[in-house]
């Protein structure tokens, strides 16, 4: 009983050792390139945002006018 207690903890020890090695390795983006990246996601997810509200306009016309006849 008492050895598991041990390993396990030994376990935990070594799983953060190897987060904080992995965490190491990350390479951040610089400013510049975060804020292109940013900026093209705004940009793109007020696009599809925008079509998906013609879509949704043009879709509730149909049915709409489908429902009257």
């Amino acid at each position: 009983m008492g050895d598991s207690a041990k390993t396990e903890k030994a376990r935990k020890t070594g799983f953060f050792q190897g987060v904080k090695t992995e965490f190491k390795k990350i390479t951040w983006p610089d400013k510049d390139s975060l804020v292109k990246q940013s900026v093209a996601v705004v940009c793109i997810s007020v696009v599809t945002g925008m079509i998906i509200a013609i879509l949704d306009f043009l879709f509730q016309y149909g049915i709409d006018f489908l429902t009257t006849l």
